[in-house]
């Protein structure tokens, strides 16, 4: 499968932006999906995942302010953030997972398709 974030761009603190990722291929609802990202200097992190069946999971620092869906009609992942702070700068990138295994949607290496990436800069 072949991913395609984008929506990244330059907001204010406390801004808004909606990321998106398109995939190819007919077996998008058979991925669990997630967004990480990567700010200068840091590892890459988890940010949220979107399970097949829809649950979704969040890390703690962007709970109550990102939400992650999925319209497997249009083979599309989506982030909404809301409230961002500066030190959500970074560059997010999407992640499908093929497997089905649930407990591992929380690691970069439980994931086997990955997107390009998409910056994202807040100003404070």
């Amino acid at each position: 499968v072949q991913l395609q974030a984008s929506g990244g761009g330059l907001v204010q603190a406390g801004g808004s932006l909606r990321l998106s990722c398109a995939a190819s291929g007919r077996t998008f609802r058979r991925y669990h999906m997630g967004w990480f990202r990567q700010a200068p200097g840091k590892e890459r992190e988890f940010v949220a995942a979107i399970s097949r069946s829809g649950g979704t999971y969040y890390a703690d620092s962007v709970k109550g302010r990102f939400a992650i869906s999925r319209d497997n009609a249009k083979n599309t992942v989506y982030l909404q953030m809301n409230s961002l702070k500066p030190e959500d700068t970074a560059v997010y990138s999407c992640a499908a997972q093929s497997m089905g295994i649930q407990s591992t949607i929380y690691y970069v290496n439980g994931y086997d398709y990955w997107g390009q990436g998409t910056l994202v800069t807040v100003s404070s």
